[in-house]
């Protein structure tokens, strides 16, 4: 593979269709605290960043050294992403339905142990990206996974800003909603990931 435009733009590609359960979560997470501050947003847009760069570039070292391992691995993957967003939006959603009766208690957000659960769910997909970054060289495909995470900061940016808009306008049923949203991703990528 050459530096040249169709890289960029293959890397900017692969960073929206990474992106997408992220930008999902983070609109659930903002809907939940419509009151959330720009560094908490700023935060946790890094955070889904980081991941959905960290995730490529293990799996491209993966293919590189233990490419054995990785595949057996593979098939665990859409389990462990289920598991994960149903015990988080579970959680949102049983604290939205006990907060539906209209309590204005203001929520404390998504925690940081939350949220790196957040960002491992909802990029271990991703693993697989490093097959399809196996035949660029290491700078090329760190360079590539440094894309992917500036689209995905950018995309969940967005969405932690309409899920701000929602959220102020819903009120107390906002939990329940983004709780909803992230077992629904959880199911989605279970789904496509085993059928």
């Amino acid at each position: 593979m050459e530096w040249n435009f169709v890289f960029i733009f293959n890397s900017v590609l692969l960073g929206v269709g990474l992106a997408m359960d992220a930008f999902s979560v983070s609109m659930a997470n903002a809907l939940n605290e419509p009151t959330m501050k720009r560094k908490k947003m700023c935060g946790i847009a890094g955070v889904f960043a980081f991941f959905q760069a960290l995730m490529p570039m293990i799996g491209w070292i993966c293919i590189h050294s233990v490419v054995q391992y990785f595949t057996a691995f593979e098939k665990f993957i859409p389990w462990i992403a289920l598991i994960l967003l149903l015990y988080i939006g579970g959680k949102m959603l049983l604290d939205g339905i006990k907060n539906a009766d209209g309590d204005e208690e203001e929520s404390s957000g998504v925690g940081i142990s939350a949220l790196l659960v957040q960002g491992v769910a909802t990029s271990i997909d991703a693993l697989s990206v490093g097959f399809t970054i196996a035949d660029y060289g290491f700078v090329m495909a760190l360079v590539c996974a440094l894309i992917i995470a500036a689209v995905t900061f950018v995309i969940c940016m967005v969405g932690l800003l309409i899920g701000k808009e929602f959220g102020t306008k819903l009120s107390n049923k906002a939990a329940i909603l983004g709780g909803a949203i992230l077992i629904f991703i959880g199911i989605e990528i279970f789904v496509t990931g085993v059928f």
